[in-house]
């Protein structure tokens, strides 16, 4: 939960520098989606018991935060965090995944209700392993304890599509296309993560 809650407040910094700059425009917005990924197919003896674990798909719910700040009519720079909306269970684990990154933004046009938007740039994917166990007495019950492992960090290439279709003047909805090019991430069967998602946001200083 540290990387999330500081990569939120890199999004929510970059935000916040919008008003003190020169910048045309802001937006903010909280998305809702999956990223896949296939098995490495690998058999881990986590515990070193003699019975292996198949290592899992990547997949499930993710949730995503992250702001955008032109700086010209075409222009800017945005950065986002996505990471899965609950643990999932990996070789006998729990396991957290985390994407953020740092990007430059392009938009090529728009009307009045549409703004599509490119992004590139990069950052991380962090993998947080964690082990949860529940002990019972007859005299306190049962008490489940969750204990960190360890983790692992990779870097990323992000590339993005999204567009921003607007409710209201200021309020938009916005579909996302994301790609993630990781590092070395030998704990899935590839190193490219697409990403989709939908999201709901709010636009500061748009005409």
């Amino acid at each position: 939960m540290k990387l999330q809650r500081q990569a939120i407040c890199v999004s929510i910094g970059l935000f916040i520098a919008a008003h003190m700059s020169m910048a045309q425009s802001a937006n903010v917005y909280f998305g809702y989606g999956t990223a896949m990924d296939s098995s490495s197919n690998q058999q881990i003896d986590t515990f070193g018991t003699g019975v292996p674990y198949t290592t899992p798909k990547l997949g499930g719910s993710f949730l995503d935060v992250g702001s955008t700040v032109l700086f010209t009519d075409h222009f800017g720079v945005g950065a986002d965090v996505s990471w899965r909306a609950t643990h999932a269970a990996y070789a006998g684990l729990r396991m957290m995944p985390v994407f953020y990154d740092l990007d430059g933004v392009w938009q090529p046009g728009h009307t009045k209700r549409f703004e599509p938007e490119i992004h590139a740039g990069l950052g991380g994917m962090k993998l947080g392993y964690s082990f949860s166990q529940t002990n019972c007495n007859q005299l306190s019950g049962c008490e489940t304890a969750t204990e960190s492992v360890t983790s692992s960090s990779h870097f990323q290439v992000h590339f993005s599509a999204a567009a921003r279709f607007y409710l209201t003047d200021h309020v938009f909805i916005r579909p996302a296309v994301d790609g993630h090019y990781v590092a070395n991430l030998f704990q899935y069967g590839r190193d490219v993560v697409p990403e989709y998602s939908l999201g709901i946001g709010y636009s500061f200083g748009r005409e």
